[in-house]
């Protein structure tokens, strides 16, 4: 444990924001589990908010600075192309 002061400031910060970006991420995995699950129980409906909803995190993860441009573009169409085989 640090002993001074401004490090240990920085590190409450540090559990700070270790605490709200694993919290995204975990949305952000369920968001995309809640588009496969609708996908597999065939609710289009649902399957297209639920679409909606993860295209929004994904993108908001990008500039959070968690994933490459490209993993989410990969992502976002592997989940469309899951959307419209309904």
């Amino acid at each position: 444990m640090a002993n001074i002061k401004g490090q240990m400031k920085r590190n409450l910060q540090n559990e700070k924001r270790r605490l709200a970006n694993a919290s995204f991420n975990s949305s952000l995995k369920s968001a995309v589990k809640a588009v496969e699950t609708l996908v597999a129980n065939n609710e289009k409906e649902q399957a297209i908010n639920a679409l909606s909803l993860a295209n929004k995190k994904l993108d908001k993860s990008i500039t959070k600075g968690f994933h490459q441009k490209n993993y989410v573009a990969r992502q976002k169409s592997r989940l469309s192309k899951l959307v419209n085989s309904l």
